[in-house]
């Protein structure tokens, strides 16, 4: 009797399970520290660029950026009628979301508006079960709303910050901007199934490059621009290139490959990145509460994830 050997398919099923849970959640969690990081970059840039040039500029570097891959972005075909889903999700994110995200920082911390930001999966979680017909399971909800208690309690467990002038007013535009990336999540799922996240990242950055264009000239520039080498002008090169380009591509690869309610999840982390960075980077302080609250916020994701049967109807 001939000797039995191993099957190849599983070899081949563990790689594509592999493919489709391991690698789209590194993505998603590296893309989590990018976008925590935006708040202290956009800080720090704010210091001797104006918010709307900031934007412009961040853009622009990521459109740059994708100009080398204009071959490949020219082989995706637009299908009809989706140019203004495209244009939709463009005008959501960058476009609205970046300009209240920017109003946001003038008036309260980065630890602070990274705060907020956890009020959005629970947004998307209930948008995306009412149009994307996805189930949420109960460890969804139940991760989703410890992970929100964690990060208030990080946002009462800080002090009050002299770069936070009016918090209140801070934090409500930036919960205007969660509204804005609700409609782009669910948006962008829409459009995952027939675009790559490489050619919707790309349109992302075009798109809000031309909307913020018209800035440089209503606005104008500050008299004397920092040097390559000046703090604000790394900052902004940052934010160009990791923050939009890279965390972009790997949120949108996320959520190509997961339901965009349990990707969502993810992004409760944002504002643990925040904090930490802040306090490291910007001087900010750490408290102990804060520290045990970051643990809370990533518990609350633990679960979320844990034993989750949630599926596309």
């Amino acid at each position: 009797m001939p000797p039995t050997y191993p099957q190849p398919i599983c070899l081949t099923e563990r790689t594509m399970r592999y493919n489709q849970t391991v690698i789209p959640i590194a993505g998603l969690i590296l893309a989590m520290f990018f976008w925590g990081s935006s708040f202290i970059a956009m800080k720090i840039a704010f210091r001797d660029f104006t918010p709307l040039h900031v934007i412009f500029w961040r853009l622009a570097i990521a459109s740059c950026c994708f100009l080398l891959l204009l071959p490949r972005l020219r082989r995706q075909r637009i299908r009809p009628g989706d140019w203004r889903y495209l244009g939709l999700m463009a005008l959501f994110e960058p476009c609205l979301y970046f300009i209240f995200e920017a109003l946001a920082l003038e008036y309260t911390s980065a630890s602070q508006a990274g705060m907020v930001t956890a009020i959005l999966p629970l947004m998307v979680a209930v948008i995306a079960a009412l149009w994307l017909k996805e189930q949420v399971s109960r460890a969804n909800i139940s991760g989703f709303l410890l992970a929100i208690a964690g990060v208030w309690w990080l946002s009462l467990g800080g002090e009050p910050n002299a770069d936070a002038p009016n918090p209140l007013l801070g934090n409500f535009l930036e919960f205007v901007a969660m509204v804005c990336a609700t409609g782009y999540i669910i948006t962008l799922k829409r459009l995952t199934k027939h675009y790559s996240p490489l050619f919707l990242t790309a349109a992302q950055a075009a798109i809000g490059a031309l909307f913020f264009l018209p800035t440089l000239f209503i606005f104008p520039a500050p008299e004397s621009l920092p040097r390559l080498s000046d703090s604000s002008t790394l900052a902004l090169l940052y934010l160009g290139t990791f923050v939009t380009v890279i965390a972009y591509g790997l949120y949108n690869f996320g959520v190509s490959r997961i339901p965009v309610s349990q990707a969502s999840a993810y992004i409760n982390l944002i504002p643990v990145f925040a904090v930490v960075l802040g306090f490291t980077m910007l001087g900010e302080r750490f408290t102990n509460q804060q520290f045990l609250a970051t643990l809370v916020v990533f518990t609350g994701v633990v679960i979320s994830q844990w034993g989750s049967r949630t599926r596309v109807l």
